[in-house]
C-alpha cells in the first residue's frame, strides 16, 4: 500500500529516487503517462492488472484507442539503482513537464510523480472543492 507524499530532486540525467518504504513492492516496476499530467508508477501486479482491463477496452472507439495507446505505449518498465533511484524516459519527462523539484504520491496501489509546481497548484485548486467533491463521492455510493 503507497500513501503520503514525498518530495525528491530530479538529476541531470533523469533519474529520481523513490522512497525507500516503497521500493520492496516496486522490485518490479511500470511507469507510464497518468492523468492530470503526471506520470504513474505501479508495481508489476497492479500494472497487468490495469493493462488487462486496457486491453479488454473495444476498439471501434476512438476515445478507446487513444487511451490505450497513450498509456500502452507510453509505459516502459524501470529498475532501481543501488541509491533507490529510476530512471524516467525524456518523453515521460517532457509529458508530465518534470523539471528538477518532483513530488511522489502514494495513492494506495500506485506512485504518482509531478512536477513540484503542477502539484501544488492541483492541491490548492482542488483543496477549495474538497467538500463538494466529498459529497459527490458520496452520493455515487448510495
Amino acid at each position: 500500500m503507497f500513501i503520503g507524499q514525498y518530495n525528491h530532486n530530479l538529476d541531470d540525467k533523469g533519474r529520481v529516487a523513490v522512497p525507500a518504504k516503497f521500493r520492496p513492492e516496486l522490485k518490479k516496476a511500470v511507469v507510464t503517462k497518468g492523468l492530470d499530467s503526471c506520470l504513474f508508477l505501479y508495481p508489476q501486479k497492479e500494472w497487468q492488472k490495469m493493462a488487462e482491463g486496457i486491453a479488454d477496452l473495444p476498439i471501434d472507439k476512438s476515445g478507446n484507442r487513444a487511451f490505450s495507446r497513450s498509456m500502452l505505449a507510453g509505459a516502459t518498465e524501470v529498475e532501481f539503482d543501488k541509491q533507490g533511484r529510476i530512471i524516467l524516459p525524456d518523453y515521460l519527462r517532457s509529458f508530465a513537464g518534470l523539471t528538477k523539484n518532483v513530488v511522489i504520491a502514494g495513492l494506495y496501489n500506485r506512485l504518482e510523480i509531478w512536477d513540484e509546481a503542477k502539484w501544488n497548484g492541483y492541491q490548492a485548486e482542488t483543496e477549495k472543492n474538497y467538500n463538494e467533491i466529498a459529497e459527490a463521492l458520496h452520493d455515487l455510493k448510495s
